[in-house]
């Protein structure tokens, strides 16, 4: 009996505890390119999920409505996610394009939640200047044109 494709685009769905004063999502699926059997890398960058990013290799179990249920991380890409929510009382607005926009010169990947919510969640490469994007955003912050969180970090993140 021959396995699923590797290659194939799936669906992993990642189970949490909602947060206090967010949004009332309990799951988040991410897409991602089956690996093996059970694993798959991650394509694209987690709004809810914690812990995870762009590339992460994921462990999922299957159950038996063929929905794929994340059971853990196998190996870190070394990318870091970090969110983004302008203020609409900054000097941005509540523009994701103009918080775009400020991040253009790192090259980071990213994703708006939506036009009601725009927050910003941002790919942020194993290669990338994290301590000049730490400025970045440490500087948004104190001018009030955001609020922002780091939803992944790595080892080298936290020490830039």
């Amino acid at each position: 009996m021959q396995g699923p494709p590797v290659g194939e685009a799936i669906k992993i769905w990642f189970r949490f505890v909602p947060r206090a004063d967010w949004l009332p999502y309990d799951t988040e699926g991410l897409w991602a390119t089956r690996l093996t059997e059970d694993t798959a890398r991650l394509d694209n960058v987690a709004f809810l999920q914690d812990g995870v990013a762009q590339g992460d290799v994921i462990r999922f179990e299957t159950d038996a409505d063929g929905v794929h249920w994340a059971a853990g991380r196998v190996e870190s890409s070394g990318h870091c996610v970090v969110r983004v929510l302008p203020l609409p009382s900054g000097a941005l607005g509540p523009d994701p394009a103009a918080v775009h926009a400020v991040f253009t010169r790192f090259d980071l990947g990213g994703e708006v939640f939506s036009a009601e919510l725009p927050l910003v969640a941002f790919d942020v490469p194993a290669d990338a200047d994290f301590g000049e994007i730490k400025r970045v955003l440490a500087d948004g912050r104190s001018n009030g044109w955001w609020h922002f969180e780091v939803a992944c970090g790595t080892d080298r993140w936290w020490s830039s």
